[in-house]
């Protein structure tokens, strides 16, 4: 039950159908009170067919709660003990058919109305499965043209949200100028080139596993597909097993494989580029990618 806004009507007695200390209203910061003691998640799940269609899976709410017959995210009130995350794929499951091992977590997005909050989860769904509704809180489940998902009677907040969220529906692809951000470390890689990049390739495993967004990209947090290029003595290091990160070895000068990377991107992905080098920035920027400093992607890796 994504981001309930309580009024007049609401049957509190209907509305707390499960147990689950999340459930129950709260308050926040702008005079509202909302459905989930410790906040609320949705999970926005699309799929990107062959022909680049995307398709939106929507619930249609139950008839007896608040925003009886609109269209909207399936989720609901997280528990103490969940993550946004965790709490989207758990309601979901609750209240249709679908598969959530089958779901690729991007990203979530924040709106936080100062003590309470709502978590959109973009999830993709690598095949449009069949969809049916698991408990009374959804009357139907479809998949829906991104283009046409407007035209439906949508849930007042997902139809606040939806111009946003739907620019939310890429993978991030962070791609790390491995050399530019080996020579950023103190840790001898003047001495062992081969040795620092297999370090720092280790360590990105770390960022696959969610990192803040910093307004860099379209999500508050995401889970990145992480390459790291890598180039002259770190060639080498291409060849070793490298699980969670994949590993490009430049066969000339990273930089222009770097570009390569990005300029090849399709409109499921967006590239973040991580670099200090200001040329190799400015060809990123203008292929479309993102580009950030070495520094914000230290800030958030092991410490040596």
């Amino acid at each position: 039950m994504p981001f309930v806004t309580r009024g007049a009507g609401a049957g509190d007695e209907d509305i707390v159908a499960t147990m689950g200390d999340g459930d129950g209203w709260a308050g926040c910061g702008q005079g509202h009170t909302h459905w989930g003691r410790h906040g609320a998640a949705g999970l926005l799940a699309y799929h990107r067919d062959a022909d680049g269609q995307v398709w939106v899976l929507l619930q249609q709410r139950g008839m007896w709660g608040l925003g009886a017959g609109t269209w909207g995210m399936f989720g609901g009130a997280i528990h103490s003990h969940e993550d946004p995350v965790t709490g989207a794929l758990r309601e979901t499951s609750e209240e249709c058919t679908l598969d959530i091992g089958l779901v690729e977590v991007r990203g979530t997005r924040i709106e936080d109305h100062g003590g309470w909050s709502f978590t959109s989860v973009a999830g993709e769904i690598p095949e449009m499965v069949p969809v049916r509704p698991a408990s009374r809180e959804t009357r139907r489940a479809e998949w829906v043209r991104a283009e046409e998902v407007g035209q439906r009677r949508l849930f007042a907040p997902f139809a606040r949200s939806w111009p946003v969220l739907r620019n939310a529906m890429k993978q991030v692809v962070l791609v790390v100028d491995a050399a530019n951000v080996v020579g950023a470390r103190a840790d001898g890689w003047w001495k062992d080139r081969a040795g620092a990049n297999a370090r720092l390739r280790d360590d990105l495993k770390a960022v696959a596993g969610g990192v803040p967004g910093g307004g860099l990209v379209p999500f508050d947090r995401f889970f990145p597909e992480v390459v790291m290029v890598v180039e002259g003595a770190a060639r080498a290091v291409a060849d070793e097993p490298a699980d969670g990160v994949g590993v490009v070895a430049a066969p000339g000068s990273g930089d222009d494989r770097i570009v390569d990377l990005v300029t090849g991107r399709g409109p499921d992905k967006a590239h973040l580029v991580v670099t200090a080098d200001r040329e190799l920035r400015a060809r990123c920027e203008a292929a479309g990618a993102a580009v950030t400093g070495p520094r914000w992607l230290l800030d958030h890796l092991p410490r040596r």
